[in-house]
């Protein structure tokens, strides 16, 4: 059994209860890859976990829980101890600190933000933001320029401009919230548009007008009858001198046969409608 000790506090080192764990991790080294080497690294991060719950504790109260950022925290300690090579000289805890905090900083990155922005804008943001809280310190009440903030951070002002933007990227607003000086409840979504019905029928309407020109001039005559002149199957029956049976079907037919014209072109790759002769009294379809 393993035994992981731990430092004095007069070892001078940043955590006091910082474990030593130099001879585990040159055993962890000298195992092959099995069951005995993956024990050995579990009681090293094991050693290491009040160090990672402590760095996780850096970021509460940042939209995020506790628990799960010690959970980030706890990968990125594992993936410290699996990466580390004690052969290369430095101690386990200049590089594990970074690995777990970089861990942490991605999981806000990947996770938190109300809107996704890139990796780099992302940036952007961090270096502005340090920047402007940076100068504001000497600058009293005043906030710094663009110009000010792009010459202490080394940015171009249209990286500054950007990460800027970002800033306000973070979170996003609830579409119920209620609006600045607004004291009856008037909220984002009341300065949304709404969906317009009518323009559903235009856009329909303007899709069968061409198809209703091509009609034979009966079929068209006897729609223009039933749905612009609002008669009935009897009276256009009566009037065109054939059964009014006879008038049910080309009326059912012909609107059949419209539909499928319509909902074809409506498909990907469909060809454009032909040209159509000239308007008839139909027109105003």
């Amino acid at each position: 059994m393993t035994t992981v000790r731990t430092r004095t506090r007069n070892a001078r080192h940043p955590h006091d209860d910082a474990p030593d764990t130099a001879a585990e991790f040159r055993r962890i080294v000298s195992l092959p890859d099995g069951p005995e080497k993956e024990k050995a690294r579990q009681e090293v991060v094991r050693a290491w976990m009040p160090m990672a719950d402590r760095l996780a504790q850096r970021f509460r109260n940042r939209g995020e829980s506790l628990e799960d950022l010690q959970q980030v925290a706890s990968l990125g300690l594992v993936k410290a101890v699996t990466r580390y090579d004690p052969d290369r000289g430095s101690a386990f805890e200049s590089f594990a600190v970074p690995t777990i905090v970089g861990e942490v900083k991605r999981h806000f990155r990947d996770h938190l933000w109300g809107v996704h922005v890139p990796r780099r804008v992302q940036e952007l943001r961090n270096r502005v933001r340090i920047s402007r809280r940076e100068l504001s310190l000497s600058m009293g009440e005043r906030s710094p320029s663009v110009a000010q903030v792009a010459e202490h951070s080394g940015l171009s002002e249209e990286d500054v401009l950007v990460g800027m933007e970002a800033l306000e990227s973070y979170s996003t607003l609830s579409l119920d919230a209620e609006l600045p000086g607004s004291d009856d409840g008037y909220s984002l979504s009341d300065t949304l548009g709404r969906a317009e019905p009518g323009f559903e029928h235009i856009v329909y309407r303007e899709s069968v007008k061409p198809r209703l020109r091509r009609l034979p001039e009966r079929e068209r005559h006897i729609l223009y009858l039933r749905f612009f002149c609002d008669m009935t199957q009897s009276k256009i029956a009566e009037q065109l001198g054939i059964s009014q049976m006879h008038v049910s079907r080309l009326i059912s037919r012909t609107c059949e046969r419209l539909q499928r014209e319509v909902d074809a072109d409506t498909e990907p790759g469909a060809a454009p409608a032909p040209a159509a002769p000239a308007p008839t009294h139909l027109e105003a379809a």
